[in-house]
């Protein structure tokens, strides 16, 4: 009771002074690298926290409170590189906020509804690159400090007020900017002095970005002899006569790639009209992108004219039906269709183009041969194509193709050896069903293929000249497949340059010696998700170069002590997890291996015991060679003595203070008791205590005698041993002063159940429980045994009043003097004086 009240008169003072504290002193913020990179989001900070390095280089303080930015107020801080301001419900940047911070790259502002941005707010980045100021309440691209930043490369202003595209004249001043963009804004119009500034820097690289902006006109000539780097215009129609009138006001603009279409969930043209094309003529442009426009009108004989000399065509979500009337002489080296709608395979002849990537498109199963002379680059996945007698160089009308990807489509049959195709270095078949692979060498002639995918192509190998010619090949993938027997044969032989080589989920149960003997270039092997029930070393023996070893998700058991030393040497990555290891005396040499290898095994710590019994589950490294030693009996009884001695242990140091009540019961039992009654009270309630209960028992007639801690308490003597001894040995009842501090205190109940025991060894004990004031019930369930108690037996309720007093105190003295001897004088006072005796306060 005395160390309690010690304890809380030291918690006191110190939660006075944590409560005074603002978060941002103690919320510690996370340390993604040490001393360089910290993220400060969501902490409720006021101010920037005086805990961070001054070496930091990056420092995200997102999503807080510094709504007033002052002077100097990141200088704390000069070897900062990146700073992320956003949502931070920034209204105020001061000059000079920013000063001292001559290494920042990056600053971003996004989401803060600033209302006073100082003139020389940004003064001090000398080194910034990026500024990004998305959703800041800005209307106006001259009222933005930014004409000193000579070293800006990207400017986002997005999600803004901007009604105007005039471009200041401090944009001169910013020779290294690369990319603005005043996407979702509120421009409607770009006229000629708008963009004055652009035609005194012909040498400007800007891609710009007006996408989501409402435009309804553009000046003819605005863009005239002007070169940007990109433009991209996308959901900014509401029509298409008001499209084409746009983009006839570009011409003789320059640029080396043009986007024009909607986003997916912002479409605004409910049709669209082919002839806006026709104003691209008079545009140079070296890439072009339209995505998400359909219901087209017309037909497509001449759509794409006045595109014939761009290099990069990219069509994204388009509704064309075909390309039949494209023309040989276009001059596009690049094509690119994703996900649009046609009515067949577009069988293409277009003698210049040299990478066509035609993926993610509906409605079409069928693939049908082109003429493309010049493509070197193929790439056709995820159409759903079947594919007849493939492959060869009549199929895809060139002899000249180096990649081709025909993966995640549906059923391929194998026809040719893939003649005329010679010059092929990657070939993907992954996920497609492949048919007639074991029918001949399909891979004869593919001397210069460098990496080849036949990864889930629901193929069982039978064939063991699969791979006959593939003598270039340094990368095969061949997970999810079969092999007869569930053995991997020798099917490698020509494949000695081979580096990479996936063999996972192919279901194998045993590997022939021979399997792996010419492959001494090989770096990385993956074995996982089959069925291997041993790790026989000798099979990777032959390979000299290997580094990488996957064996997990298997069933291996153990291996012997003598193949552990066939390993590679130049091994340094071995993956032995989600095996079934039998953690038996019989392999004691391969788990004592286990544990020797922790550098090379990855994830040791998780390796499990299957067998036996008692050690399922359990880690591989936790078994100990010394049990090999002992015999079953010696580990039964060393067990059984174990649990035992720790039995008994606990239940001494469980029961500790009350064998020592048993034991004082036995010593004072026949004794008299010094005290009439032993109180157990919270500190808290201590004023009740004394003011009353002391007061009115003490000094009443007849007088009682009272054991108080701080009191009667001997000093020197241990708390415990002071309940115990001067307590309960020495009083003839306990007064139990039960209140919501009683019921949160460690100590009280700790008392309280003393008491329990005590009542039960002494039979003529007694405890007397006093409620001072209500409880929740809620509360009082949190101890079930006194909730019993109360709920079960008579108890005294404390009530402030005339009467209340009066009830209380006459029948707390006749619960005291049950028991009690008493004197004839003691007696005959208490007999004449009843009304001093109850009244007193």
């Amino acid at each position: 009771m005395m160390a309690r009240a010690r304890l809380a008169a030291a918690l006191i003072p110190a939660t006075a002074i944590l409560s005074c504290l603002r978060t941002e002193s103690w919320d510690p913020c996370v340390q993604v690298v040490p001393n360089i990179s910290y993220q400060c989001m969501e902490l409720n900070l006021y101010k920037i926290p005086d805990n961070i390095p001054i070496s930091t280089k990056m420092l995200d303080l997102s999503f807080n409170y510094l709504r007033h930015l002052g002077s100097h107020n990141f200088s704390s801080f000069p070897e900062l590189q990146v700073l992320d301001l956003s949502r931070c419900e920034i209204k105020i940047i001061e000059d000079d906020t920013f000063q001292g911070l001559n290494h920042l790259s990056t600053l971003i502002l996004t989401g803060n509804p600033i209302q006073s941005l100082a003139w020389g707010a940004f003064s001090g980045l000398s080194s910034l690159q990026k500024l990004v100021a998305v959703e800041t309440n800005l209307v106006s691209l001259n009222d933005f400090p930014i004409g000193h930043l000579k070293t800006l490369k990207e400017l986002n202003v997005a999600h803004n007020f901007i009604h105007s595209f005039k471009l200041p004249e401090y944009f001169s001043n910013l020779p290294n900017l690369e990319h603005l963009d005043l996407s979702n804004n509120k421009i409607q119009n770009i006229y000629y002095e708008d963009v004055k500034v652009l035609h005194q820097m012909p040498l400007l690289n800007l891609s710009l970005d007006l996408s989501l902006n409402p435009l309804d006109f553009i000046e003819p000539g605005t863009f005239k002899e002007i070169k940007l780097n990109g433009l991209t215009l996308r959901s900014n129609f509401n029509s298409s006569h008001v499209m084409k009138t746009c983009i006839q006001g570009l011409a003789g603009l320059k640029t080396n790639r043009l986007v024009l279409g909607e986003f997916k969930n912002e479409r605004k043209l409910q049709r669209f009209d082919r002839s806006f094309l026709e104003g691209l003529c008079n545009l140079t442009i070296e890439q072009f992108r339209i995505a998400y426009l359909d219901k087209f009108s017309g037909d497509d004989t001449d759509l794409f004219n006045c595109l014939a000399n761009v290099s990069v065509i990219s069509l994204l979500s388009i509704s064309l039906g075909s390309l039949q009337a494209l023309l040989k002489d276009f001059r596009w080296q690049h094509l690119e269709i994703t996900n649009c709608d046609f009515d067949k395979f577009p069988a293409l002849k277009l003698s210049s183009l040299k990478k066509f990537v035609f993926t993610d498109n509906k409605d079409i199963s069928t693939f049908t041969e082109f003429q493309l002379p010049s493509l070197q680059y193929l790439d056709l996945k995820r159409n759903h194509l079947s594919f007849k007698g493939c492959c060869s160089h009549t199929d895809f009308g060139t002899t000249n193709l180096k990649h081709l990807d025909l993966s995640f489509n549906d059923v391929i049959t194998l026809g040719s050896n893939f003649m005329g195709l010679e010059q092929l270095e990657y070939l993907d078949f992954q996920h497609s069903t492949l048919k007639q692979i074991n029918a001949f060498s399909a891979f004869l002639s593919l001397r210069n293929l460098r990496y080849l995918d036949i990864s889930y192509t629901n193929i069982r190998i039978v064939f063991h000249g699969i791979f006959t010619g593939l003598v270039s090949l340094q990368t095969l993938k061949m997970a999810g497949n079969s092999f007869q027997n569930n053995l991997l044969p020798d099917i490698f032989t020509e494949l000695t340059n081979l580096t990479v080589l996936d063999l996972s989920k192919c279901q194998l149960e045993q590997v022939a010696q021979t399997a792996f003997h010419s492959l001494s270039s090989l770096q990385v092997l993956n074995m996982s998700h089959n069925k291997l029930l041993s790790l026989d070393t000798f099979l990777y023996e032959p390979l000299h170069s290997l580094r990488i070893l996957d064996c997990s998700f298997n069933r291996i058991m153990a291996s012997k002590e003598q193949e552990l030393q066939n390993l590679p040497r130049s091994l340094t990555w071995l993956n032995l997890t989600q095996n079934a290891f039998a953690c038996v005396c019989e392999h004691q040499s391969f788990l004592q291996w286990v544990k020797d290898q922790r550098q090379l095994l990855v994830g040791a710590e998780q390796m499990m015991c299957a067998e036996p019994l008692d050690m399922e589950n359990m880690p591989v490294l936790s078994f100990r060679n010394a049990t090999c030693q002992l015999s079953k009996t010696i580990i039964s009884v060393s067990v059984v003595t174990v649990l035992l001695v720790s039995v008994v242990g606990i239940l001494v140091y469980k029961f500790y203070f009350h064998l020592m009540l048993l034991a004082g019961c036995k010593k004072y039992g026949r004794g008299e008791s010094t005290y009439d009654a032993f109180v157990i009270y919270s500190s808290q309630d201590e004023d009740w205590v004394r003011n009353e209960l002391v007061k009115n028992l003490e000094e009443g007639v007849p007088p009682f005698q009272l054991c108080l801690h701080y009191r009667d308490f001997i000093p020197g003597v241990a708390i415990a041993a002071n309940i115990i001894q001067e307590g309960f040995h020495k009083s003839r009842k306990v007064i139990v002063v039960v209140s919501q501090h009683f019921i949160q205190s460690r100590w009280c109940i700790f008392e309280y159940e003393i008491a329990q025991t005590w009542q039960f060894l002494s039979s003529h004990a007694g405890i007397i429980f006093i409620v001072l004031q209500k409880l929740e019930k809620s509360l009082l369930r949190q101890q079930v045994e006194l909730y019993r108690l109360l709920s079960r037996n008579t108890y005294l309720e404390w009530e402030d009043s005339v009467l209340g007093r009066h009830v209380f105190w006459r029948r707390l003295r006749k619960a005291l003097l049950a028991g009690k001897p008493q004197s004839p004088e003691g007696t005959a006072d208490a007999e004449t004086n009843p009304q001093e005796a109850t009244t007193s306060t």
